[in-house]
């Protein structure tokens, strides 16, 4: 039996306006808005989310 890897991951992603981490899923159906200062950083596009951002790392 083959089991397949899923497509979609989770980021770690660092907000450009005020250098904030956190952790996202990278098919978000929502918007996601940075915990500090508030700026959208994820919108979401139909399947995978549309990153405003800069990613630092995939999580496995």
């Amino acid at each position: 039996m083959n089991v397949s890897m899923p497509k979609s991951r989770f980021l770690k992603v660092k907000c450009f306006d005020c250098s904030k981490e956190q952790v996202i899923f990278g098919c978000a159906s929502t918007g996601v808005k940075c915990v500090v200062c508030g700026k959208e950083i994820v919108s979401p596009k139909g399947g995978k989310a549309n990153i405003k951002t800069r990613i630092i790392n995939v999580l496995d």
